[in-house]
C-alpha cells in the first residue's frame, strides 16, 4: 500500500481533474516507453519493456504438443506471470502470488478471449500442424521486475514485442500415419517462421479517479483510484477483452465511454510500440 497524507492525496486528484498530473503530463499521456528485444537466447521470443519506473520481461517458448478434442484444429497458448519478489514491497515473501495470478487471468482474459476464445488476439489456428494429431503449444511468460503501476499495460506490450520476436521452427511430416497414430514430424534448426502479430492487440487500462479517467497510473495514482477498466484493442479497433477491478461500480454509460476512449487511446500506443519495436529488432540485428 501507498502511504500518502491528506494533502499528497488532494494534489494527486486536484491535478488530473486540472488534466495535470504530478509528473506533468495530462490525463491520456503515457510514460516514455522503452522496448528490448531478444533479451532471453534461450526463448523463441523475448522482449523487456519500460514504462516509467514499471519493467517487465515477456518470453515465448514453442514445444510440439497434441491439439485439445475439443479444438482439434488449433494450438495452444498458455500465459503465466510471476512477480518478482524485488518489485514492490508487498511482494516480498509470498506476497506476489495473488497479484500474479490475477495478472495472469487478466492476460488471458484481454490477449486469448477468455474460456470461450470469442475474439481472441492471438490465432490459435496458426499454430495447428496436423489436426488432432500435432500442434504449437504456446508458453509465455511475464516477469514483473519492478513495478510504478499500469503493470498490465506494460505486460501486455512485452507480450506483443515477444510475439514478434518469435520464430517459430519450421515443420516437415515426415511420414503419413493412420488415424489411430501419431504422425512423425522433422523440426527444422535452421528455418523459423516469424509469428503473425497482425491481430494481437494492445492493453489500454483507464484508471478513474474522481470523475476522470486517466491512462498509464502511477502506483500513487492508482491508490487514490475508485476503479480501473482495462480494454483490449487490436489494429483494426476492435475490442478483443475487457477487464474491471476496484470496489466501485461503473454505470453502463461510463464503460462505454471508457471503451471509446480506450480505442482511441490504443491507435497512438499501437503506433508508438509499432516503432519501438521496429527500432528494437533493428538493433538486434546490428
Amino acid at each position: 500500500m501507498v502511504g500518502l497524507s491528506v494533502g499528497e492525496k488532494q494534489f494527486i486528484q486536484g491535478g488530473i481533474a486540472q488534466d495535470l498530473r504530478t509528473d506533468g503530463r495530462k490525463r491520456l499521456t503515457y510514460r516514455p516507453i522503452f522496448i528490448e528485444t531478444g533479451v532471453i537466447a534461450q526463448a523463441n521470443g523475448s522482449a523487456r519493456v519500460k514504462m516509467g519506473q514499471t519493467h517487465v520481461i515477456a518470453s515465448v517458448k514453442a514445444e510440439l504438443g497434441r491439439p485439445s478434442s475439443s479444438a482439434p484444429d488449433k494450438g495452444k497458448v498458455s500465459i503465466f506471470v510471476d512477480c518478482s519478489a524485488t518489485a514492490a514491497p508487498q511482494f516480498e515473501g509470498r506476497g506476489g502470488e495473488e497479484v500474479s495470478m490475477e495478472l495472469s487471468a487478466a492476460l488471458r482474459q484481454c490477449l486469448l478471449g477468455g474460456k470461450t476464445g470469442a475474439g481472441a488476439g492471438i490465432n490459435l489456428s496458426s499454430l495447428s500442424i496436423v489436426d488432432g494429431k500435432v500442434c504449437w503449444d504456446l508458453y509465455i511468460d511475464g516477469l514483473v521486475i519492478s513495478m510504478d503501476g499500469n503493470v498490465l499495460d506494460a505486460l501486455g506490450a512485452a507480450i506483443k514485442a515477444a510475439l514478434s520476436n518469435t520464430g517459430i521452427p519450421k515443420v516437415n511430416i515426415a511420414s503419413a500415419a493412420t488415424s489411430d497414430e501419431q504422425p512423425e514430424v522433422d523440426v527444422s534448426d535452421e528455418e523459423f517462421l516469424q509469428f503473425d502479430t497482425t491481430a494481437v492487440p494492445v492493453i489500454v487500462t483507464l484508471t478513474k479517479v474522481g470523475r476522470h479517467y486517466i491512462v498509464d497510473a502511477t502506483t500513487e495514482e492508482e491508490s487514490q483510484m475508485s476503479s480501473a477498466v482495462s480494454v483490449s484493442v487490436n489494429r483494426q479497433g476492435l475490442v478483443c477483452g475487457l477487464t474491471k477491478r476496484g470496489g466501485a461500480g461503473l454505470d453502463p454509460s461510463v464503460i462505454l465511454d471508457m471503451i471509446s476512449v480506450a480505442k482511441h487511446v490504443s491507435e497512438q500506443l499501437m503506433n508508438k510500440l509499432d516503432s519501438e519495436i521496429a527500432a528494437a529488432e533493428a538493433m538486434e540485428e546490428d
